[in-house]
């Protein structure tokens, strides 16, 4: 049995670090619980920058995604409301770092999250108010933790930071999700590609900016996110930018984005 219709599960993916991928699944899960969508966030990295920058203390991370990879929990189990109303997180701790070596030799080894995801949307699509949306948060690296979340996902959701190799990584990156939708879900698609940390001043910004655009086409979001101080210091305060300063560019930017987000859906669902 598959995910309810309802429930949409978006995986955030660059194996390039530093493109705003963190920043992104915590402020764009922010602004579509507060447009009405119920969110859960899987933080899949060990590095654990989402759980942090969503007030989650590692000292109080009892049990985390570490746990749903290996077996011994469920995302039910592990998630935890977060100081956004409708937006929850499924924390994760170092421990994912080993998780690989763990599973390597079991059949279904790319396949834990996608049975967490089922067994957590059959627990919870029955209730009056079911979850509506899922992120996921993964390494910048093409990892067996990646490689879950993508099999688990109905898209991808690419942040790529206006930069001089950002193309050059998203062709590696396009590449991975061919070969995980041949291999194993046919069903995944590019849901979109949004452009971060645009700084208008910089010509070679916009320059890319055009390039992607010319590559990737309609895949592109038409919100952009700007190099905004406030984005920057609001994870120091474990808040998304949307608490930490709502009238700022950056919180706006997002709001855009998740209404973006949204009407992209119903297309996708049309289809």
């Amino acid at each position: 049995m598959g995910t309810p219709a309802n429930l949409r599960v978006i995986v955030l993916a660059n194996q390039k670090g530093g493109v705003g991928k963190t920043t992104t699944a915590i402020n764009l899960g922010t602004a579509l619980a507060a447009i009405g969508e119920k969110v859960l966030i899987i933080d899949l990295d060990p590095q654990g920058n989402a759980s942090t920058g969503l007030g989650i203390d590692r000292q109080s991370r009892k049990v985390s995604t570490y746990d749903v990879m290996v077996g011994e929990k469920g995302l039910l189990e592990v998630s935890r409301p977060t100081s956004v109303p409708r937006l929850f997180v499924a924390p994760s701790t170092l421990d994912l770092l080993g998780v690989e070596l763990e599973i390597a030799a079991d059949k279904d080894r790319a396949h834990r999250m996608k049975n967490a995801i089922r067994d957590f949307a059959m627990a919870t699509e029955g209730t009056d108010d079911p979850f509506t949306y899922v992120l996921f948060d993964c390494p910048p690296s093409l990892n067996l933790l990646t490689v879950n979340a993508l099999v688990a996902s109905d898209s991808v959701l690419v942040p790529l930071q206006c930069e001089f190799f950002a193309l050059e990584g998203l062709s590696q990156l396009l590449s991975t999700i061919d070969q995980v939708k041949r291999a194993l879900n046919p069903e995944l698609a590019i849901h979109g590609v949004v452009l971060t940390m645009f700084d208008p001043r910089n010509n070679l910004a916009t320059q890319v900016v055009a390039d992607v655009r010319k590559f990737m086409g309609d895949k592109v979001y038409d919100t952009i996110i700007p190099r905004n101080v406030r984005i920057s210091e609001a994870p120091s305060h474990g808040k998304p930018v949307l608490l930490y300063d709502l009238k700022c560019a950056g919180s706006q930017a997002y709001l855009k984005l998740a209404s973006e987000v949204i009407q992209r859906e119903r297309r996708l669902r049309a289809a």
